[in-house]
């Protein structure tokens, strides 16, 4: 589970919409509104990146598809590492020797 966030989705969505539009310095708009301006910054620079204004990011739904595809190899690689100690379990029960039970 991500982290929880330290600031709310509106007022990231605000502080970007006041940089872009007004061209005022990143660092006067985040002392304005209580913002980290190293945040804010970054919020900037994924905004650029969405709009495709930046190719030195990936875009949010870029790195959402990264991060599942992510997932789904941990996933896959750890179901191979079940089926590769089951098949050595079954290749094991197969080569051994079978006796008939004494009476």
């Amino acid at each position: 589970m991500p982290a929880p966030r330290k600031y709310p989705d509106e007022l990231r969505e605000r502080a970007v919409r006041e940089v872009r539009a007004t061209g005022r310095p990143v660092a006067h708009v985040a002392k304005d509104l209580g913002i980290h301006k190293e945040a804010l910054r970054g919020w900037v620079r994924q905004a650029e990146a969405d709009h495709g204004e930046r190719d030195d990011r990936l875009t949010t739904a870029e790195h959402d598809e990264l991060t599942q595809l992510r997932k789904e190899v941990a996933e896959l690689r750890r179901a191979n590492e079940i089926l590769k100690a089951a098949s050595v379990f079954f290749a094991q029960e197969i080569d051994r020797p079978r006796t008939r039970p004494s009476r």
